[in-house]
């Protein structure tokens, strides 16, 4: 059976996710352990995973069109190539015990990762209206490779400049990005339409006014901001609770498991079950997450409470992507997946750079319950559309 182009292309995309989102479980495994280490502050250890997600937020407005103008492959591979220098910076950081170096690291490693979440609008560039949602999903589910891969990663490369923890797990990031260079070599990118490239289109402010549109920048940005602000601060509580590395690394594999396993079926669902109404089963697991790390302690209260977390944000980011997918014409493509993942990267951002604070001053049953707020606000979204669409009809 032969492959159509479609699906071929859906495939490599789904191999570069599953390299690059490598590297970046291997960050979230172990970037906010070694802020702890060389911060004189405690409270700011999560700051290189804060200015790495800055930098992303930064990235992604300029990333939107670069690509356009230049193509997608093309703008990629420089980005990957910065990406290798970010986990140079960031090794030799470590090497120097400079926590400002490290910073620095972070940021530039960032700036790559503003070109990655782009994968997922060139999967629905080359899918139908039906097999949008599906192929979205798919290229997703490249993180269920990144979710053993990563973490594993990072244990095996922990001591490689020993004394010095830490250091190799950086250094084995410069060899992720430039596998990315390799598989993104292979890809056939949609060539950018002439249409794709025009001036013009409706302003911004009249795309966004739209119920969806606002629903998809509501609920996709804010459902990140949960997942980060839970999974950044989790490593430092797991740690402040006596827990090991190990079992921190294992805990973190079965989140992004849990981020990215459901991508093999979440497409179908929307599918099945329409995209609102998955969004809102996203929400309730977010709820049940919060509701078990309030419950215990232990290694499987973390680790059950992060696996549901992973799984409720995947329904919540593929819902939220394939909404917006319909809310813009070709030629406001890249202003408005450019201006969504802005808006993702700021609220990551701001979580990453609170959560180690507030962990840190108010503990962390007091870090879950801040969160129930916001999963309130994307079921509140959520059943507001629904309601307009209800009345519509």
């Amino acid at each position: 059976m032969t492959l159509s182009p479609a699906w071929k292309n859906v495939a490599l995309l789904a191999v570069c996710q599953a390299l690059a989102m490598t590297g970046a479980s291997l960050i979230a495994t172990t970037s906010a352990l070694v802020g702890n280490a060389l911060a004189i502050d405690k409270a700011y250890a999560t700051l290189p995973l804060a200015l790495q997600y800055g930098a992303t937020m930064a990235a992604t407005i300029p990333a939107a069109q670069l690509m356009r103008v230049f193509g997608r492959r093309a703008a990629c591979i420089g980005a990957a190539v910065v990406g290798m220098l970010g986990g140079a910076l960031s090794t030799a950081a470590i090497l120097d015990a400079d926590f400002a170096f490290f910073c620095l690291g972070s940021a530039v490693t960032g700036v790559f990762y503003g070109f990655v979440i782009q994968f997922r609008f060139a999967a629905a560039d080359v899918a139908d209206a039906r097999f949008k949602s599906r192929a979205i999903s798919l290229v997703l589910a490249g993180g269920v490779f990144a979710a053993v891969a990563g973490p594993n990663l990072a244990r095996l490369t922990r001591e490689l400049f020993s004394p010095v923890l830490f250091a190799g797990c950086f250094f084995a990031l410069i060899f992720v990005c430039a596998s990315v260079v390799v598989a993104l070599s292979f890809v056939r990118f949609p060539a950018t339409t002439a249409e794709e490239r025009a001036p013009g289109g409706r302003k911004l402010r009249e795309i966004i006014a739209q119920p969806a549109c606002v629903t998809a920048m509501l609920c996709g940005p804010l459902s990140y901001a949960v997942m980060s602000t839970l999974m950044t601060a989790t490593p430092l509580a797991m740690l402040a609770c006596d827990h090991n590395f190990g079992d921190t690394a294992f805990v973190i594999q079965w989140h992004i498991l849990g981020m990215y396993a459901p991508s093999f079926f979440s497409g179908s669902l929307v599918q099945r079950f329409g995209v609102l109404n998955v969004m809102a089963a996203g929400s309730a697991l977010f709820v049940l997450c919060i509701a078990l790390n309030l419950s215990g302690n232990s290694v499987v209260h973390f680790w059950a409470a992060l696996t549901v977390l992973g799984v409720g944000w995947n329904f919540m980011f593929v819902g939220a992507t394939t909404l917006l997918t319909e809310c813009y014409r070709p030629q406001e493509k890249a202003k408005v997946q450019g201006l969504n993942d802005f808006f993702v990267y700021g609220t990551v951002t701001l979580s990453a750079l609170l959560s180690g604070k507030l962990h840190y001053y108010i503990g962390w049953d007091s870090l879950n319950l801040i969160a129930l707020p916001i999963v309130a606000a994307t079921l509140l979204a959520g059943f507001r559309l629904r309601a307009r669409r209800a009345q519509a009809a």
